[in-house]
């Protein structure tokens, strides 16, 4: 795993330990990804929700975000996430917090302007994720939601509504955007 682009680009990223829970984002996938969202990541503040390495985070800071939240109820996800930010200029750009994503959610007083989530599959959760974090949007918010292709998320989540769906294999991307459809 690397950063793609901007001031950390090339930078090579730990990955967590193990393949059970937590599963890297592969470079295809993160390259649509921020492809899709390129013009609206500068000066916008982040959620990573669900961090594991916090490599989606790092490359929206590597590209210009204000700031990121890495959310993770794992010591060893955030340990990660940690030696990833040791010696970037991002490390006081980045909020670390040991959370499970309801707990976070339903405490923070934060609102946020691009948010990745990524749960771990199989466990029912991501709905329930992107309904609560759809919450704490700002009004031009854009969810980015990672899945296997075969679960089927809501063409609605609150105010936010599907604006495009990318499939790679196995793995599906739905992205949400406020208002849009």
């Amino acid at each position: 795993m690397r950063v793609i682009t901007g001031s950390a680009r090339g930078r090579r990223l730990q990955t967590v330990p193990g393949n059970d829970i937590v599963r890297p984002t592969s470079e295809k996938v993160k390259e649509a990804v921020f492809s899709s969202i390129q013009f609206d990541i500068e000066g916008r503040r982040i959620l990573d929700l669900f961090a594991g390495s916090g490599q989606m985070g790092i490359e929206a800071l590597s590209r210009g975000a204000l700031n990121a939240h890495f959310v993770d109820n794992s010591d060893v996800s955030l340990s990660v996430v940690k030696q990833n930010l040791k010696g970037t200029p991002f490390e006081d750009d980045a909020i670390i917090v040991k959370s499970d994503y309801k707990s976070f959610l339903a405490k923070t007083k934060e609102t946020f302007d691009i948010a990745f989530l990524d749960p771990p599959y199989g466990r029912g959760i991501l709905e329930d994720a992107l309904n609560l974090t759809s919450e704490k949007m700002s009004d031009f918010g854009i969810i980015v939601c990672e899945h296997p292709r075969e679960e089927t998320l809501p063409a609605v989540s609150g105010k936010f509504s599907v604006q495009r769906e990318y499939k790679f294999g196995k793995i599906c991307v739905t992205v949400y955007k406020k208002g849009e459809t």
